[in-house]
């Protein structure tokens, strides 16, 4: 196991490398410039010249893509234009928010789908099953942001039930932070339930229909225990792949998400710093997103072992 997470690690090496060059030299095929976004109506000439020998901004590009490289694998991100404080300080003081966005949103999602599925497979062309599908195509159908806005505007506005936006810290209130946090992890996690459930319920048919079952249940083995303690742990396997990757997903997905209910997180810097043209940060918070989903992907490998003993690395 410690020898394949070592090799999972050197691979993810030119996976983040190819990921810095793309967005290093993307974000810069973009209309107009950092430069002309900071001096608004007071732009010269001259002031931006000056501008762009200061942050470095006249080099050929190759020579500052090999610069901003040299600083990140320091663990210098560089400073934001527009704020002038370190990128990675931004990030960490952001980073928090998202993470628990991120966790409450597959929690949630967990919570739905896998009993949700696993019923829909046991009670197989019942009325359950096709209201568990029909839910499983509206969860992704429907945009998160639609969504929101649309839970903003009943369970907010007309009922009063939730906050419409803001954040609430945990040192603060326990029960303002989960209000503040609901409604944005119910909009997130709403479509990763949706394909968890779905991918739940197509494991837990195959796993039930295996000759393996069909003997224990021949042996007078109970349902509910052949459900829990044999098909639902096989029938998992599938689902992890799929929670790991919506996971990843949500800390992109989460860009607008936060920008309508007001979350500082990490997707509202990343926003701002796509409007700003803060190349410094907008580079640091897909860096990180890549990062994460590299992350994320060896944990998922990692629990497959825990899963299934059959799997070896």
């Amino acid at each position: 196991m410690i020898a394949y997470i070592i090799k999972r690690l050197l691979i993810s090496i030119p996976v983040l490398f190819g990921i810095s060059v793309l967005v290093f030299f993307m974000v810069r095929l973009v209309p107009g410039d950092t430069v002309t976004a900071m001096l608004g109506n007071s732009y010269t000439p001259e002031q931006a010249e000056a501008l762009r020998a200061k942050y470095g901004l006249d080099e050929p590009l190759i020579t500052q893509y090999a610069l901003w490289l040299k600083n990140v694998v320091q663990g210098d991100f560089g400073y934001s234009q527009f704020t002038n404080t370190p990128v990675l300080e931004a990030i960490l003081a952001r980073l928090p928010i998202t993470i628990e966005l991120a966790t409450l949103s597959v929690l949630i999602a967990i919570i739905i789908a896998i009993p949700l599925g696993t019923i829909a497979a046991i009670r197989r062309n019942s009325k359950f099953d096709y209201g568990a599908s029909l839910f499983g195509m509206l969860g992704i159908s429907i945009p998160n942001f639609w969504l929101g806005t649309l839970m903003i505007l009943f369970l907010s506005l007309y009922a009063g039930l939730f906050p419409s936006g803001g954040f609430v810290g945990l040192a603060e209130s326990v029960w303002g932070n989960l209000q503040s946090m609901i409604l944005p992890a119910i909009a997130l996690g709403t479509a990763v339930a949706a394909v968890a459930m779905r991918m739940t319920r197509s494991s837990m048919l195959e796993v039930t229909n295996q000759d393996y079952i069909k003997m224990a249940r021949a042996k007078g083995v109970s349902n509910s225990r052949l459900i829990i303690k044999h098909a639902l742990k096989n029938a998992l396997v599938p689902v992890v792949t799929v929670l790991g990757i919506q996971t990843g997903y949500l800390l992109g997905g989460s860009v607008v998400v936060e920008q309508i209910f007001g979350l500082p997180g990490v997707g509202q810097l990343a926003l701002q710093a796509i409007t700003n043209r803060d190349y410094a940060l907008l580079q640091g918070t897909i860096l990180f997103i890549g990062s994460a989903f590299v992350i994320i992907n060896l944990i998922v490998d990692i629990v497959y072992g825990f899963l299934n003993p059959q799997i070896r690395y």
